[in-house]
């Protein structure tokens, strides 16, 4: 199992929305970085939820459950998206601020690639965080 950030603003498509969707589509990355880390996702997978410029805090965890396909919003390229069921809300939720300040995530993709939308995260990152958001790992 591998482990991944994904980024949304949450004026367009925010935690709630997912969650009332049941199922979401991952869908609008136009990043070639981006578009190989949905390629790499496989069934099963965890994923972060980060609300990203309003906000900036993990809100959330879902699991991936459909592999990369064409992403129908594309107007040309071969740009993909992925299919996510949310999992689990952060209770509470974890800040960028507070990833920040924990010396033990110095080296999370968050803070190193900031405007990098779908990222990886490690092992270790992911049982951190999970811990510090009350959510089983």
């Amino acid at each position: 199992m591998k482990y991944w950030l994904m980024k949304s603003e949450p004026d367009v498509y925010p935690w709630s929305k997912l969650v009332a969707d049941g199922i979401g589509h991952w869908d609008g990355v136009r990043n070639h970085t981006a578009k190989l880390n949905l390629m790499a996702m496989r069934k099963g997978d965890r994923a972060f939820f980060y609300h990203s410029n309003i906000g900036k805090e993990i809100v959330g965890v879902m699991e991936i459950v459909g592999e990369a396909h064409p992403d129908p919003t594309a107007e040309e390229g071969p740009w993909v998206q992925v299919s996510v069921k949310a999992l689990a809300p952060a209770a509470p939720p974890l800040g960028l601020a507070d990833v920040k300040a924990m010396p033990e995530l110095a080296q999370m993709a968050l803070l190193k690639y900031s405007r990098l939308s779908v990222q990886p995260v490690t092992p270790t990152e992911w049982k951190i965080v999970c811990k510090r958001i009350g959510v089983k790992a």
